[in-house]
């Protein structure tokens, strides 16, 4: 269930990604417009996720960074093989919106749960299921 979470997770921001992209370019908001922009970056979303097994290691430097990398890259060679290309600044954009959310999301989880772990229980608190 938690790499379900984590992949629904990756897919959200992904599309939130294109989403201000297609704001920020003043194009059209419409399910099949996000769909137009996003499918290439989902693709490497999806191979990021196979090569690096993420569905067993979230939370791991490899996996995400492979996850970031794959959804990058690939992202960005679809798109340019398929649409009208790739501007340098859109490919720096790209690498650092998504190494934010791709990456950050992990790091926060990873941060509170290790908090958690040196600290031990909360006193008063019911133990999680």
């Amino acid at each position: 269930m938690r790499a379900l979470i984590s992949l629904l997770v990756d897919v959200l921001l992904v599309l939130g990604f294109t989403l201000a992209m297609r704001v920020s370019h003043s194009q059209a908001i419409t399910p099949l417009g996000l769909i137009q922009t996003a499918w290439p970056f989902l693709v490497g979303l999806a191979i990021g996720w196979l090569v690096s097994r993420s569905w067993r290691t979230t939370l791991t430097l490899y996996a995400a960074l492979a996850v970031w990398a794959c959804t990058v890259g690939i992202g960005l060679v679809i798109r340019r093989v398929t649409m009208v290309g790739v501007q340098p600044s859109f490919t720096m954009v790209a690498a650092s919106v998504l190494a934010v959310f791709l990456l950050g999301w992990r790091l926060i989880v990873f941060l509170v749960r290790e908090v958690n772990r040196r600290q031990g229980p909360i006193p008063g608190a019911r133990p999680s299921a």
